[in-house]
This record gives C-alpha cells, sequence and structure tokens, in this order.
C-alpha cells in the first residue's frame, strides 16, 4: 500500500493505491454508504483503472460464542464487471484476509 485515505462516515470518501510486483501503481477509490458500528459497513467501490465500473459492497460482522463471523457481499452493475474484477481480485482479497486474521490473532494474544 503506498497510499491510504479514509474519511470513514456515511458520505466519506476512501482510496487506496497499492504497488503491482511489476513496478506499477493501482488504485480504487469510493464512498462509505452505511456505517453501523461493530456490524456493518457498506460502500461503493472503483477501480481506476476502469472508471465506469462500481461495486456496491456489505461486509458485515457477526459475533457469536467470542468469535466474530466477517461476511463480505459486492454487488456489480453487471456480469462483465464482476468478472473482470474477479481477475485481480482472488489474489489480493486472500492475502488481506490472511493479514487480517493473523493481526486479530496478534492482538487476542495481548
Amino acid at each position: 500500500m503506498t497510499a491510504a485515505e479514509i474519511d470513514l462516515r456515511v458520505g466519506g470518501r476512501w482510496r487506496y493505491v497499492m504497488a503491482t510486483e511489476g513496478g506499477g501503481e493501482v488504485a480504487f477509490h469510493g464512498e462509505y454508504r452505511e456505517i453501523v458500528p461493530n456490524q456493518r459497513i457498506v460502500y461503493t467501490e472503483v477501480f481506476e483503472g476502469a472508471p465506469g465500473a462500481q461495486a456496491v459492497t456489505a461486509v458485515t460482522f457477526t459475533e457469536a460464542a467470542g468469535r466474530t463471523t466477517l461476511a463480505i457481499l459486492i454487488r456489480y452493475d453487471s456480469g462483465r464487471d464482476r468478472d473482470a474484477h474477479s481477475t485481480y481480485m482472488e489474489d489480493g482479497l486472500g492475502e488481506a484476509l490472511d493479514l487480517l486474521g493473523r493481526t486479530a490473532k496478534a492482538l487476542a494474544i495481548r
């Protein structure tokens, strides 16, 4: 991650810029539509390399028996946008979730 801008409030905007293995950068931005503390965040996402394609992502957190389950649901405007997004998203999302898991475990040990 080479840049991260986060205005975490309804109507607030976010933007991430990441370095690629080839030495370039990719950027994403969006706007927060709904924030329910400890329960749900809904936001738009635009890959700046394909500015006409927008996704809406809902992230929910559910706690039961001392464990939190994270669920991510992404809605695309078209199947074409979904398929294009999935070509680069799978690896990056997997890495991000692995990092989140390691961070959560490290914080739980404290």
